[in-house]
């Protein structure tokens, strides 16, 4: 487990100067983003003239093909390169619809943001929410037919009572009394709904570490998958009636694991 840094010791001059590349690439990679953002804008000033759409679905789609190839003839992980574009795409979006605005945009600094706690250093996103239900297959027909999820494999391979459900880069996964007993000792007693919301952090170690050191209630200690996912978990927070799973995708970038999942409920039964 990696604890929190407390020191800023010596850096060795070639990690010094390899993390002034990486510097420098990180300005130019904003750079090459607020240039695309900027024909972004000149794209939605065409678009007030005419009858275009602000949102093409057959666009959206050609982007993320594209660019998931893109990514795997760089040598790069094609699930990750499609993250980076849908957070582009959905900012190309929000400044299309945001120029129709009457109001003036807030202004922000980085002062502004003020002091960033442990946790708010490391998490980057929700990575998945998991659902227990009552019946499994009705869920599964509301998802995929009124909301237009599909059907995506677990990694380990699929096991009866828990289903991976996708729509572009939202992942839920569905988990019904037949997966074991523990989860049906689970919606006995809670019935269903969110089971628990996982959050993606770049360390897992360092993530519990200041959750710790915060008080916080934990259920579990960093526990590492077949995948190499590191993962552990807080006891549900009494006032919000919300439970957290924390998680750092340090191997291989595969989905969420049906072990991982149901050997929560099987934890929550120990407790």
């Amino acid at each position: 487990m990696t604890e929190p840094d407390k020191s800023a010791g010596a850096v060795q001059p070639e990690l010094r100067a390899l993390r002034e590349r990486i510097d420098e690439l990180d300005r130019e990679f904003i750079r090459v983003v607020a240039s695309r953002l900027a024909i972004c804008t000149e794209v939605a000033a065409v678009k007030q003239g005419t009858d275009t759409p602000v949102i093409q679905p057959a666009r959206v789609r050609d982007v993320v093909t594209s660019r998931r190839q893109l990514a795997i003839d760089a040598g790069v992980d094609p699930d990750f390169a499609e993250q980076l574009f849908r957070v582009l795409l959905a900012e190309t979006h929000r400044i299309e619809v945001a120029g129709h605005r009457p109001d003036a945009a807030p202004e922000k600094s980085a002062a502004a943001s003020g002091v960033r706690s442990g946790l708010d250093t490391v998490a980057t996103r929700v990575d998945h929410v998991v659902v227990a239900v009552q019946d499994l297959e009705g869920a599964i027909t509301s998802f995929t037919g009124s909301f237009g999820f599909h059907r995506s494999p677990l990694a380990g391979g699929e096991v009866p009572g828990v289903a991976g459900l996708v729509a572009g880069g939202v992942t839920i996964v569905l988990v019904g009394a037949e997966a074991s007993p523990a989860v049906a000792d689970y919606l006995a007693a809670n019935g269903g709904g969110v089971q628990h919301i996982a959050i993606e952090v770049l360390n897992a170690g360092y993530a519990r570490a200041c959750l710790a050191e915060a008080d916080a209630a934990l259920l579990t200690n960093v526990v590492i998958d077949d995948d190499g996912h590191e993962q552990f978990f807080a006891a549900r927070d009494a006032a919000s009636g919300v439970q957290f799973g924390f998680i750092s995708r340090t191997g291989h970038r595969v989905g969420i694991g049906a072990a991982n999942v149901l050997a929560l409920f099987d934890t929550l039964v120990q407790h």
